[in-house]
C-alpha cells in the first residue's frame, strides 16, 4: 500500500509528537498503519489544543473544530479537506468517530488549571482520553467486542497521564485532585485491575486488530512501578530505560500479550 501525501503528513504528526505510538505502528501490517496514523494524528492535534494558546476561548474552538469535523464523518457526507481529516474519514465509521469525539470533550478539561474535583472526574477524564482512544483504534480494524481495548486504554492512558504529571505541575497544572503518595497508588492499583480485566477478554481480540492494543506495552511496567512506590511519580522516575522499553515493545508486537 502506498501512502499519499495526507498519510504521509499523519505519520509525520505521530512520530514528532507521540514517537512511542508511532513506534508501534511501524511494527504493523501497512494496512493497519493506514488506520492507525490518521487515528494518532488526531489524537495529538486534539491533545495539545488546550496547550497551544493561553486564551480558553481560542482553545475552546480549536476543539470544537475536531468535534464539528467528526460529526461531518458521523453524517457520512462531504467532510471537510485536512490532512489530517480526510485520512481520518477513510479509516474510521460513524461508531469510531463517536468514540473519538468523547476525546474531544474530556480535552476540553485541559483548558482550566484547576485540579479534578475528585477521583471520579479523573477517572472519567482517563476513560475517555486512554480508554475511548485504544476501543476507536480497536474498532477500526475490525475489533467488534472492544472490552479489552478499552480497559487496557484506561490502563494505558493512566500511565501516560501519570509519567507526564512532572511536566504538568511544570506548566502550572494541579494534575491530580490529592496527590498523596496513598491516592496515587490507589490510581495506580486500579489501572492494574483494569488490565487485568482486559487481559481476560484479550481472546476477543482478532489478529487484525492487535495491533491497535500495542501501545498498552507501557501500562503494566509504569502502573507497578507507581504502585510499589508513588513518589516517584513527582520525582519523574517512572519511566522504563531505553532498552527495556525497546524490548518491551518488541514482545508486544511478537507475542501479541501485554
Amino acid at each position: 500500500m502506498e501512502f499519499d501525501d495526507d498519510l504521509i503528513a499523519c505519520a509525520q504528526i505521530v512520530e514528532r509528537a507521540d514517537p512511542d505510538r508511532f513506534a508501534t505502528v511501524m511494527a504493523a501490517k501497512p494496512a493497519a498503519r493506514a488506520v492507525l496514523f490518521p487515528i494518532y494524528a488526531f489524537n495529538v492535534e486534539v491533545s495539545r489544543a488546550p496547550w497551544v494558546t493561553s486564551e480558553p476561548m481560542i482553545a475552546e474552538m480549536r476543539l470544537q473544530w475536531w468535534y464539528d469535523a467528526l460529526d461531518e464523518v458521523i453524517a457520512g457526507g462531504v467532510v471537510r479537506r485536512h490532512e489530517v481529516v480526510t485520512p481520518l474519514a477513510l479509516a474510521v465509521d460513524a461508531e469510531v468517530a463517536r468514540l473519538l469525539q468523547q476525546v474531544v470533550e474530556a480535552r476540553r478539561r485541559d483548558i482550566e488549571p484547576v485540579p479534578f474535583d475528585d477521583g471520579t472526574e479523573f477517572e472519567s477524564y482517563i476513560e475517555a482520553t486512554g480508554g475511548a482512544l485504544m476501543e476507536a483504534a480497536s474498532r477500526a480494524l475490525g475489533d467488534r467486542d472492544g472490552r479489552a481495548a478499552r480497559g487496557l486504554g484506561f490502563a494505558t492512558g493512566l500511565a501516560a497521564y501519570l509519567l507526564a504529571v512532572p511536566e504538568l505541575e511544570a506548566r502550572g497544572k494541579a494534575p491530580l485532585a490529592d496527590g498523596t503518595e496513598a491516592a496515587v497508588a490507589g490510581h495506580a492499583a486500579q489501572g492494574l485491575e483494569r488490565l487485568k480485566a482486559a487481559r481476560a477478554a484479550r481472546r476477543n481480540v482478532p489478529g487484525a486488530a492487535r495491533p491497535a492494543l500495542w501501545p498498552g506495552w507501557m501500562a503494566a511496567p509504569v502502573l507497578k512501578a507507581a504502585a510499589q512506590a508513588p513518589g516517584r511519580v513527582k520525582d519523574g522516575t517512572l519511566r522504563p530505560s531505553e532498552a527495556r522499553q525497546r524490548g518491551r515493545r518488541l514482545w508486544v508486537a511478537s507475542t501479541g500479550r501485554w
